[in-house]
């Protein structure tokens, strides 16, 4: 894909750390002090539920300002069966490009590319404010639960788009998230040391502490 000064394009192996940087770079101080999303693609990348075909770097003016991957995983369904859907992230944009538009078009890009590939839905853990603008809905409405969930808990986090119109009819059940997402605090703290010091902050809106 090629739009004016913007290019999508796969990963290669080459800059593994540029684009762990970049990811750092986005998350650092967001969710948590500190981040642990350059981690957790550093060991997704050998994980076997890991779609390499589906593994997306954003260029502009020459420059990578983006990616987005995506994971294998599976619905445990109430009938017994399993479902295999995927799931996707991190996906980031440089900071001082957020915002302009370059996030739903990646997004947009990898989703079309998924469904050409002939993945049936994509259920991950999002805004559904930004990500509802490209199709997403609460998983909810598709009869789909996140696992370790108690009843009655908030799940306005837990989104989903069918690839395929229809994947989802009939099918309710439990989503799960692929291990390799859960990675030790400590390994992020070691990984951490092989980029430029930056100072982890306690900040307002900040989900883990």
């Amino acid at each position: 894909m090629n739009t004016n000064d913007v290019i999508i394009r796969f990963e290669n192996k080459g800059e593994y750390r540029e684009v762990e940087n970049l990811i750092r770079e986005s998350f650092w101080n967001v969710y948590r002090p500190g981040c642990s999303e350059h981690f957790v693609i550093h060991v997704l990348r050998n994980d076997p539920a890991f779609v390499k075909e589906l593994d997306f770097v954003m260029e502009k003016d020459g420059a990578l300002i983006g990616q987005n991957m995506f994971m294998k995983t599976m619905i445990n369904a109430d009938n017994g069966s399993d479902i295999e859907v995927l799931t996707m992230g991190p996906i980031c944009i440089t900071p001082e490009l957020k915002r302009k538009g370059y996030g739903k078009m990646l997004l947009d890009y990898s989703l079309e590319r998924a469904a050409q590939m002939g993945f049936g839905a994509v259920l991950f853990e999002g805004n559904i404010d930004f990500y509802g603008k490209s199709g997403f809905d609460y998983a909810r409405r598709f009869g789909i639960r996140y696992h370790d969930l108690p009843e009655g808990a908030d799940d306005s986090f837990f989104l989903c788009r069918e690839l395929i119109p229809g994947f989802l009819d009939d099918v309710t059940g439990v989503y799960q998230t692929p291990k390799g997402y859960y990675v030790d605090d400590a390994a992020v703290d070691e990984f951490d040391r092989n980029f430029p010091l930056k100072e982890k902050l306690k900040l307002p809106g900040q989900l883990f502490g």
